[in-house]
């Protein structure tokens, strides 16, 4: 196949071949992990009965291959867990069970699922409109007063730890000004506009720290587009510098731009925990600390792949756009 059909087919084997990759590692890596699991997820109280059994249920007892196995169908068939007087059915795309909670892994990522998206998506607009912005006036003003005030403020940026951007953000717009309420998450579904009030702050602190990148990024493609001997043919001709950066230094920059957001985007769903702790957000990453901390594995795994999944995808959704956005791009 060729053309967009056969480039889209590829990349989806690819996707597909990567996560199943990504399963594979990140499944021994955290199964082969020292300790006793059934000791950990029983209690320190346990008897060595009581470990057996527990161990018995969770399947610790058979080989790693298999019990990866067992993981993987569950993903596409569906699995049975005893929970020790009945059988529980995890329906597919099943993760598991949680050692602590006993819930379906799928569902607790679903629960935490939105918050994390309501944060990304929303902080991915604002650090897109003010990085590549910033970037488009510095290279467009280079030599001039206003490209060194961006830089120095676009350093400044990058060098502040995301939590001081937060809490002072907090202390100075909720406590000092008040303009803004302190930051409680509320479902779009039951109130659209107190959701987007409680994480306009939360947006703004994610987004600050991460336009500062976008803005260095997007200053160096913009000047050496500018350098490109189609644009000295422009300006040759007469075209106006608005025409130039707007229609035509900006279109050949944007590749690297899609490439540094589609990395921003799907490591931030799980990533941006410092963000959902700060301000109290209960997101996938906030989660995920939790798992690790109490050795929750199904809910570890389970999350890393997921977080895994929108980085795969987001790349993918990049390649395509690369041909969108530049000509110049054959898909291949």
């Amino acid at each position: 196949m060729t053309g967009f059909g056969g480039f889209a087919l590829r990349r989806a084997v690819g996707a597909v071949i990567t996560l199943l990759a990504i399963s594979v590692i990140v499944y021994v890596v955290f199964y082969v992990t020292p300790g006793n699991v059934a000791q950990i997820t029983c209690g320190p109280r346990c008897s060595p009965e009581q470990v057996h059994q527990v161990s018995q249920q969770l399947r610790l007892d058979d080989p790693l291959y298999l019990r990866y196995w067992h993981f993987l169908s569950g993903i596409f068939a569906g699995q049975d867990y005893s929970t020790g007087t009945s059988v529980a059915h995890c329906s597919a795309p099943c993760l598991g069970l949680s050692y602590q909670s006993d819930q379906q892994v799928t569902r607790i990522i679903l629960t935490k699922l939105p918050v994390s998206m309501s944060l990304v998506i929303g902080a991915m607009v604002l650090w897109l409109i003010l990085g590549v912005g910033t970037g488009i006036l510095s290279a467009w003003r280079r030599g001039r007063f206003t490209e060194r005030a961006l830089t120095g403020l676009t350093l400044a940026g990058m060098s502040t730890p995301v939590f001081v951007i937060g809490l002072v953000l907090m202390i100075v717009v909720c406590g000092q000004l008040e303009l803004l309420p302190f930051p409680e998450y509320v479902s779009f579904s039951d109130d659209p506009e107190q959701w987007a009030w409680n994480l306009l702050l939360p947006w703004f602190t994610l987004a600050l720290a991460e336009a500062a990148y976008f803005a260095r990024m997007t200053r160096a493609s913009m000047l050496e587009t500018l350098a490109e001997d189609h644009i000295r043919t422009f300006r040759a001709y007469g075209v106006g510098d608005r025409s130039i950066v707007g229609r035509h230094a900006l279109r050949g920059a944007l590749a690297p731009i899609i490439a540094l957001n589609a990395n921003d985007f799907g490591s931030a769903v799980g990533g941006a925990v410092l963000i959902e702790t700060l301000f109290g957000l209960p997101g996938i990453g906030q989660e995920l600390v939790h798992a690790v901390t109490v050795v929750d594995l199904p809910v570890v795994v389970g999350m890393v792949l997921v977080i895994g999944f929108f980085v795969v995808l987001a790349n993918a959704v990049a390649d395509v756009l690369y041909a969108v956005a530049d000509r110049r791009v054959v898909l291949t």
